[in-house]
């Protein structure tokens, strides 16, 4: 049963020829694979982590260590890994925030690299679904380390890891934003400088009705997005209706504002145009949302997240429409290419077509808005707070020095209610008292989803993959081939490791149980 759970969930990709995992070499020395579990139901459908456990034992003795991204927790203690685990954990579907990258970035960097590295040794990069999170770490490193450009570490990753037409491996286009990010702060002496950032405006042309407007940012070490603010229906300034003159020229009664007539936020030629003859849905209209209170995030990292709800009956609502967009303010205001000094203030611009979907698809649902522009400035002097900006100037660490990691997430996946926009869909939603001034976000399922279906949806189109690219990995000269077995199948015991082999110390890192014993695991893998 298990057996079929696993082909269910695992839909087009392919299962690892000698092990039956979902797994793949993105190099000799970089292994993405989807998130292992040891907690039922989830080991029905999921790699065991046992089996992951022994299978690089296997293959690479003790020369592996995981590095972990999963804000929902990793669904197994550092314990069954013999704590040989790194956590950066940041939420589903999104980028992370900048600031891990570097330490991330290090830590690999001296696993892989460092003085006292071994002969052999192998990252192992596990999400949910061994794509996105996983996919932008590998990509980073490749793109910081090993001097990769964006483009062929993109399409090395979306080569070992997808079956041919399902797509890219990283292609959410937030995440991908991060990737372009991390070139350029690789280009420019790998400096990053953290700051406070306030939302002054969102610009937002051919609204439709039922919108939620919301502004978001991470906390808690980046494992929880807050919605810092959600625009009401008294914030927002509408700039025209049907007429399109008014865009060019609109009239703030003297307050400052950025002006639509500017060229740079204009309708782009193509999109959907706003005109007195054009046959608009209500609500079509472009409007400035300025806050009554500031709005202020600790990190440049800032997340602008749309959802539109149309009312239905009986105290539900139907959401249709859900879509985001992060980008950060340092790398917006050309933070590395200016030495640090990233510009003060700026605007960020982005269409409806190129936003983030739901769960990390394409699919938004219904057009909320033809583009948005986010105004911005960093607090250095105060601004309208009346209090200093933190900043803080971030370097990657050198070979040598200790590498910040922040706490880990609970491996048991409680379900936390901060996990903020995780599991956003389409669908009915019981209607809020707030629904009467804003649609006001949910994170509920919706309806006639189902937690299998998640999964499936995640994982689609992944594959398996050896170190030199082969779709079959071969077992080492001299030892049994692993056996897949099902659970009541009677296969022989297999050594992990050769008892005669040397288990060097220096290889235990990260607390591992099994330092300088030449240990052996036996056993049969059940699927």
């Amino acid at each position: 049963m298990a057996s079929i759970l696993r082909q269910i969930v695992a839909g087009p990709r392919q299962k690892h020829p000698e092990a039956g995992l979902d797994l793949c070499y993105v190099t000799n020395n970089i292994i993405a694979t989807s998130g292992p579990s040891s907690t039922f139901p989830q080991r029905a459908y999921r790699n065991p982590t046992d089996a992951l456990v022994k299978f690089l034992d296997y293959k690479h003795s003790t020369h592996w260590a995981i590095w972990e991204f999963r804000a929902e927790g990793t669904g197994y203690p550092d314990s069954e890994v013999y704590g040989r685990i790194r956590h950066f954990p940041w939420p589903d579907h999104h980028p992370p925030p900048f600031a891990l990258i570097p330490n991330i970035m290090a830590s690999m960097r001296d696993w892989l690299k460092g003085p006292q590295t071994k002969v052999g040794r192998v990252v192992v990069v596990h999400c949910k679904a061994g794509k996105g999170r996983s996919g932008t770490a590998a990509c980073s490193y490749l793109i910081s380390e090993e001097g990769w450009t964006v483009e062929d570490a993109l399409l090395r990753f979306t080569a070992r890891r997808m079956r041919s037409g399902f797509g890219a491996g990283v292609s959410i286009p937030s995440q991908l934003r991060w990737i372009r990010y991390v070139d350029r702060w690789t280009k420019y002496s790998k400096l990053y400088v953290e700051r406070q950032v306030e939302v002054l405006e969102v610009h937002v042309w051919g609204l439709r009705d039922g919108v939620k407007v919301a502004v978001q940012g991470f906390v808690d070490e980046g494992r929880t997005i807050k919605s810092f603010h959600t625009f009401n229906r008294h914030e927002r300034i509408i700039v025209e209706s049907t007429d399109a003159a008014a865009i060019a020229s609109p009239i703030y009664n003297n307050e400052t504002s950025l002006p639509f007539s500017d060229h740079k936020y204009l309708p782009p030629p193509g999109s959907e145009q706003i005109t007195a003859s054009s046959s608009l849905e209500s609500g079509g209209n472009a409007v400035v949302f300025r806050p009554a209170h500031p709005i202020v995030l600790p990190t440049n990292d800032i997340n602008i997240d749309i959802e539109r709800r149309n009312k239905a009956a009986y105290g539900w609502t139907m959401v249709t429409s859900v879509a985001h967009v992060w980008f950060n303010t340092f790398f917006e205001g050309d933070g590395p290419e200016k030495g640090g000094e990233a510009a003060v203030s700026g605007v960020f611009e982005m269409d409806w077509d190129a936003m983030d979907g739901i769960k990390g698809s394409a699919r938004k649902g219904t057009k909320a808005l033809d583009r948005l522009a986010v105004v911005w400035r960093a607090i250095e002097d105060g601004g309208t707070t009346g209090k200093m900006g933190l900043k803080q100037i971030i370097t990657e660490p050198k070979e040598g020095e200790s590498v910040p990691e922040p706490n880990a997430a609970d491996w048991r996946n409680p379900k936390h209610s901060n996990l903020t926009a995780i599991g956003k869909e389409l669908g009915l939603r019981t209607e809020s008292p707030a629904s009467g001034g804003v649609s006001k976000a949910s994170s509920m399922r919706s309806a006639g989803s189902s937690p299998s279906q998640s999964v499936e949806d995640a994982l689609a189109g992944v594959k398996t993959h050896g170190p030199d690219g082969e779709d079959y990995i071969k077992h080492r000269d001299g030892q049994p081939k692993l056996t897949v077995s099902g659970p009541d199948s009677r296969v022989p015991e297999f050594a992990v490791l050769d008892p005669t082999m040397d288990v060097e110390e220096g290889d235990a890192g990260f607390g591992d149980t099994a330092s300088g014993t030449g240990a052996v695991a036996t056993g049969t893998i059940q699927k």
